[in-house]
């Protein structure tokens, strides 16, 4: 089991620590760090632990940032790798390698294991976090996805990327803008990812691991990863995902249109593409009439048009499940987070990581070929 923060965000040395941290500051880089979070010495914090001042970055969850390496490329990976195998003389150690290289020659070597199912996500947040709001999601992300033996999820990769976080409507377009620079960073991660696999499985002595990388955002981060689809050209795009679930996305309806340029290519990305929509979403309803001039968002309204990738794209109507996890007023109004609220929503979200066909994912009605609906 590994967690892996993948941040934008400034590096900091705060007073009186030896170590760098990342910033709460909305304030985005160019480039991106990667840290890896430790589970080995967490404890769950008291009631009056959380309400304290201090119960901030590491005092929430320890991590360590990864060196950046000192080469490019992953040839000290396969470097290591073989030499582990026995197959070639190094000098290099593990220790040796900074960035991705470390976190994708330590997923590799876990998707390796005799597991039938050691699966990565890569889950991108949605507005309204900073990176102690981030820290907490992790917290939750591993409890659903990690620790729950119904998910095929052992990993996960949390795109930390410098929402505002106020609440308040008019720090939308903050957000909207960090989104777009982030989305930047995700696609050097994903020509990082295709490098790796050409560099590695170019050598015939290093199988792939067969386990299964899976993409989800909620709400705002669907931008990100709409920034991220808008540079890619299709054709460099590997299809290296196999499940992206989009979850009460705020953006446009007409993503999947042409005109767009960016989610039209996620059918050349992934093996299947899930639209989990509401139609009460107080939090789009918003967004669509304070934000974005009224055009419908595809996380309440659906998509205008997908019957090109029909076969490969899922709509999944999630407006009549019950909030029986968290049903505080937020969940109960705002209907906006059904990943974390109902067990619904995870059973649903659960079998589709698991791959089980589109029409035999239980407790659904079928309205059409690819328009489903989850019942109680």
């Amino acid at each position: 089991m590994a967690v892996y923060i993948l941040s934008n965000r400034k590096i900091i040395r705060h007073k009186g620590e030896k170590t760098d941290s990342f910033s709460n500051d909305e304030y985005s880089i160019p480039n991106f760090r990667i840290a890896k979070c430790d589970f080995e010495n967490y404890k769950e914090p008291t009631a009056s632990a959380i309400k304290k001042k201090d119960y901030t970055n590491r005092n929430i969850l320890d991590y360590q940032l990864f060196s950046e390496p000192e080469k490019q490329g992953y040839e000290e990976v396969l470097d290591v790798l073989l030499n582990e195998k026995g197959i070639r003389k190094s000098k290099l150690t593990a220790d040796n390698l900074g960035g991705s290289q470390r976190m994708f020659y330590e997923l590799y070597k876990n998707m390796s294991s005799t597991k039938n199912r050691s699966d990565v996500l890569i889950f991108i947040h949605g507005y309204a976090y900073d990176f102690d709001d981030e820290l907490k999601a992790i917290l939750d992300l591993k409890k659903i996805f990690i620790d729950n033996p119904e998910s095929p999820i052992e990993h996960i990769l949390f795109v930390s990327w410098p929402a505002s976080s106020s609440i308040v409507p008019m720090t939308y377009f903050d957000d909207k803008a960090s989104s777009i620079n982030s989305g930047t960073s995700l696609m050097r991660l994903f020509y990082f990812y295709t490098q790796f696999l050409k560099d590695i499985f170019s050598n015939r002595d290093l199988m792939p691991c067969n386990q299964r990388i899976h993409i989800m955002a909620h709400s705002m981060g669907n931008r990100v990863l709409q920034s991220m689809l808008y540079s890619l050209k299709k054709e460099n795009i590997l299809r290296v995902i196999d499940q992206v679930l989009l979850l009460n996305a705020d953006v446009t309806y007409k993503v999947f249109e042409d005109s767009e340029d960016s989610f039209n290519k996620l059918p050349l990305l992934a093996n299947r593409v899930s639209i989990y929509l509401n139609r009460k979403d107080a939090i789009l309803g918003i967004s669509q009439f304070t934000k974005n001039i009224l055009t419908p968002r595809l996380g309440k309204n659906g998509p205008s048009n997908i019957e090109p990738f029909k076969d490969i794209v899922s709509i999944i109507d999630c407006t009549f499940i019950e909030n029986d996890i968290l049903d505080s007023f937020k969940f109960e109004i705002g209907n906006h987070w059904g990943y974390l609220s109902s067990s619904q929503v995870q059973n649903d979200i659960f079998q589709n990581l698991y791959g089980v066909d589109r029409n035999l994912i239980t407790n659904r009605i079928v309205n059409n070929e690819n328009i489903f609906t989850i019942i109680s």
